[in-house]
């Protein structure tokens, strides 16, 4: 087997040969698999000259032990993207919008996070490197190919890094339980960051204070808290929207 890190299941891999085909090396597919989804796959890889590799479905168990693959991994080069924040800021043509993510460690709902980035067209996702989960299979099958278009940034202290971003002009908007406002009356169509702490823990003392303010999101049901996830999806679209269109090309 090539050498490389493994990505899996079908949206992440269609996604990878859509976006950057050259960068697969090889393709292992489950060989008792004949349905109209598999047969996609492999001919998009196969018109991308991508090398398959008829396989298993024990031998795939082997290569990622415990993984939902769905019969499909692929060996792709290199790590993922990884980019510089002020860079990212310096080459934008509308006002940034950032997610950072204080202290989610499961990879499913960092996952989740990088799909609703994607979806609401964030520049970058910021997390600190001594309490979080770094992309990993689980991360990119989750994303769902998220993870190739949006930056996800790790840093050594967060809270200076929101720190830069104020100093950039950028508005960073904490969310907790105990906001001082609803999100929905917040300004957020300027350069804004929104910060979600891990479901329990929320945010920690210094990313907390070095929030312009904190926000809450209105909730209407009998559950005090939403999943990491889930908040996140539901801030992102509130900030796209009041933003008016979509993110230009």
């Amino acid at each position: 087997m090539a050498k490389g890190r493994l990505i899996y299941g079908f949206h992440a891999v269609t996604a990878k040969l859509k976006q950057d085909a050259g960068a697969v090396l090889e393709l292992h597919a489950d060989a008792s698999r004949d349905d109209p989804r598999m047969r996609g796959l492999m001919t998009t890889a196969k018109e991308a000259g991508v090398r398959i590799v008829a396989s298993v479905g024990h031998r795939l168990d082997q290569m990622l032990p415990g993984a939902k693959h769905q019969g499909v991994i692929a060996v792709v080069e290199g790590e993922a993207r990884a980019m510089d924040l002020e860079d990212i800021l310096d080459g934008l043509d509308e006002p940034a919008l950032i997610l950072a993510l204080d202290g989610v460690t499961d990879p499913h709902n960092l996952g989740a996070c990088l799909r609703s980035a994607d979806a609401m067209g964030v520049h970058a996702v910021v997390a600190p490197k001594d309490r979080a989960v770094g992309i990993t299979p689980v991360v990119e099958k989750v994303a769902s190919g998220a993870v190739e278009t949006v930056p996800y940034l790790m840093v050594t202290n967060l809270a200076r890094t929101l720190e830069m971003l104020q100093e950039r002009g950028v508005f960073v908007v904490g969310l907790a339980g105990e906001g001082e406002a609803d999100l929905p009356t917040l300004d957020l169509s300027g350069a804004l960051t929104l910060v979600l702490g891990a479901e329990g823990a929320g945010l920690r003392r210094l990313t907390r204070e070095r929030c312009d303010t904190l926000a809450r999101i209105p909730m209407f049901g009998s559950v005090e808290s939403l999943n990491v996830s889930v908040a996140t999806g539901v801030c992102l679209y509130e900030a796209r929207r009041q933003r008016g269109s979509p993110r230009k090309a």
